[in-house]
């Protein structure tokens, strides 16, 4: 490994608090498909590395995707753990965590350079790892998996890695684990299952919250713990609505503020509805009195009051970030949101008397029945609101999404989209920031997010010729699947296991 690439380990070690040095028979090589400072502000990843850890008989060392992905193959070096500084072809299990869809790419090149053949087809049961995978992409559809992993943990998987790992340890050859794993109710094996999902697990290890804490990530230097986790609202659009993870479950205020430790400068509550916590203010008050920095995964105008701002003021914050979701009022009542106008209104009058630098919102356009009128109620009322407070937007295509109301629901179209977003740009230049994600990786998502295991072995075929946006055009198309339509899918079913 060149030198420069060895030292950027050994600071990034150098100045975690938290890391876990251990010896133990089987060895993880626990592997994140995005950078150094992506992962580390995940908290499932961190959770599943103090679980691993905490088994007398395991040891887990962290693996990710490189920062610069050329200079690591123009490096010709394999990618190694950070504890063991190990090739990942070393160890016995690879556990991958996957967040969202357009994160397969980095799957696929994350194995390879690994030294580890990406596709399942072709790695051999006597010289390679198990590949073990799960995290948030479960909750929707991991079939684009399927070509790829030995094995999905599905949904939380705090308990269910403990009986995989048993699983694993119990048997000696790779049919053997795969014929366990495949009985555990919540474990999809694509070898034995095809494309019939397993069942999404529940744990009751609530709250999670940091192992390690780093100045290096995107959340810097910040412990993070859960709130609450699930949620009880029913956003149709949401995978984490509350009948996908059988709604909220609430963290006690006293066993949050016990967990935050000695030494820590800033707290990041997490959630998909830390607002709606009941004692929300009361916790970041608590926090803010200690003289921490506060930051919050998820706000929702309706929760927003002038104590709440006032709270999240002095825990440090300079924006009030929250969803406007659809661009217009009805839209917003089709997504079932409780984003109203006044809301909205009242979210820009906090903002200005408490001396926020922004107000920013985010959005989705590309919507179910959206029109050019709904583009243009948008950019009337968001110019209202700017008279109040600078206004940000952050807007992203609509992507339908398995396990919601609004599944199946056809791709807008890449121009369609762009067309909005200009017409946005236009009505609103002057009066607001415009920062969209690009309709283009969003068509990428959606294909992903309603497509199997054709449509993951095309993302394959795309990262081999390049990972351009026309590689992957190109590679779908060979599979049948364009921007202006596709083949029809056939329905998921869920295993039933033994």
């Amino acid at each position: 490994m060149p030198t420069s690439l060895r030292d950027t380990i050994q600071r990034r070690l150098s100045r975690e608090r938290g890391t876990i040095f251990k010896s133990a028979p089987l060895r993880v090589a626990l592997t994140y498909p995005s950078p150094y400072s992506v992962a580390m502000s995940s908290l499932g990843f961190q959770t599943m590395y103090r679980e691993l850890n905490g088994r007398d008989d395991t040891v887990a060392e962290r693996a990710f995707y490189p920062d610069d992905v050329e200079e690591h193959r123009r490096a010709r070096e394999t990618l190694v753990t950070y504890e063991g500084q190990r090739p990942l072809g070393d160890y016995p299990v690879i556990a991958l965590s996957v967040a969202y869809e357009n994160e397969l790419a980095g799957v696929i090149e994350t194995l390879e350079l690994g030294g580890i053949p990406a596709l399942s087809s072709e790695r051999s049961s006597k010289h390679h790892p198990f590949v073990l995978m799960g995290g948030p992409l479960t909750f929707s559809n991991p079939t684009p998996l399927a070509p790829f992993a030995d094995a999905v943990v599905m949904g939380e998987g705090e308990d269910v890695i403990h009986a995989v790992i048993e699983a694993l340890v119990a048997h000696d050859t790779h049919e053997a684990r795969l014929d366990a794993l495949a009985t555990h109710p919540n474990v999809w094996v694509p070898s034995r299952h095809g494309e019939s999902l397993a069942t999404i697990a529940k744990s009751d290890k609530l709250p999670a919250f940091s192992q390690i804490i780093t100045p290096e990530t995107e959340l810097a230097d910040m412990f993070l713990v859960e709130s609450e986790r699930g949620c009880s609202r029913g956003c149709t659009y949401c995978v984490m609505r509350r009948s996908t993870n059988g709604g909220m479950r609430l963290a006690p205020e006293a066993e949050i503020l016990s967990l935050v430790p000695e030494g820590a400068r800033k707290v990041g509550l997490v959630g998909a509805a830390v607002s709606d916590h009941p004692r929300i203010v009361d916790i970041v008050n608590a926090l803010a009195d200690r003289g921490l920095g506060v930051g919050l995964s998820s706000l929702r105008p309706d929760r927003l009051t002038d104590p709440f701002v006032a709270a999240l003021k002095r825990g440090g914050y300079r924006t009030l970030t929250t969803a406007m979701d659809g661009p217009s009022a009805r839209l917003r009542t089709m997504l079932e949101r409780r984003a109203k106008v006044e809301h909205l209104e009242r979210c820009a009058e906090l903002a200005r008397a408490h001396a926020m630098q922004t107000l920013k919102l985010y959005l989705m356009i590309g919507l179910p029945s959206e029109t050019d009128e709904d583009i243009d109620e948008c950019v009337a009322f968001v110019s209202e609101l700017s008279k109040r407070a600078p206004i940000a937007l952050g807007i992203a295509p609509f992507v339908s999404k398995r396990n919601t109301p609004l599944d199946k629901h056809p791709w807008a179209g890449i121009k369609i989209v762009e067309d909005r977003l200009e017409r946005l740009r236009k009505g609103l230049k002057g009066r607001a920031d415009v920062r969209p994600t690009s309709a283009r990786w969003a068509w990428v998502e959606y294909v992903l997010a309603q497509g199997g295991a054709n449509e993951g072995r095309a993302v394959y075929d795309a990262v081999k010729k390049g990972g351009r946006f026309a590689d992957y055009a190109r590679a779908f198309e060979a599979i049948g699947v364009s921007e202006g339509g596709r083949k029809p899918r056939r329905a998921l079913s869920v295993v039933s296991q033994g």
